[in-house]
């Protein structure tokens, strides 16, 4: 079956401004991943940022490698992206073609547990978009900590359904921002 049956483009999918504003961003279609829209996009990156000078992202459950790919068209350096899912992986690897620049993004084809183990830090910006919301978002970012994978002015991004209750404290981090955007809330720890 060709690669073209399992993602497309959605009506408004784009990158949203940087170096690659405007370019057209595939996603999967169906229920395994939910991208995030680009009013969402906007907003987040209008929330932490909107521009950075350099700096490394990480991105656990990339999903379609948007957030990621906006954060390197806005000046990070690096992404590295996680995914486990082989239909996500083959529509982030197209993505990543998209920025012409593929030496600036890693793909890690596993599992958010099993990237832990293997990355080596420090991010700057990190993204977490899991499946399961609360439970997997405190492991995660306590798993971080512990292995000193954040630099010391780390952000990390947490999307969930509006109804998630997030802590205000994990581990070393607490939450700096916190907003909802249609059915999605958007919330950034800091050190």
């Amino acid at each position: 079956m060709p690669l073209g049956l399992f993602f497309d483009i959605m009506k408004g999918m784009r990158i949203v401004s940087g170096n690659y504003g405007g370019r057209p961003l595939k996603t999967l279609e169906g229920k395994t991943t939910r991208p995030t829209s680009d009013k969402v996009r906007g907003a987040i990156f209008n929330m932490i940022g909107p521009y950075f000078d350099g700096g490394r992202v990480l991105d656990l459950f990339a999903g379609s490698g948007g957030l990621s790919i906006e954060a390197v068209s806005r000046g990070m350096s690096e992404a590295v992206l996680v995914e486990r899912d082989r239909r996500a992986q083959a529509v982030i690897q197209e993505n990543i073609k998209m920025t012409k620049e593929a030496d600036k993004f890693q793909l890690m084809k596993t599992d958010a547990q099993r990237a832990l183990s293997l990355i080596e830090g420090p991010f700057h910006l990190v993204f977490l978009d899991p499946p399961y919301a609360e439970e997997e978002i405190v492991e995660t970012i306590g798993i971080l900590c512990e292995k000193g994978l954040l630099s010391d002015d780390v952000l990390v991004v947490c999307e969930t359904d509006k109804q998630v209750v997030l802590p205000e404290e994990v581990a070393d981090l607490g939450i700096w921002k916190q907003k909802i955007y249609g059915i999605s809330k958007v919330t950034v720890y800091v050190r």
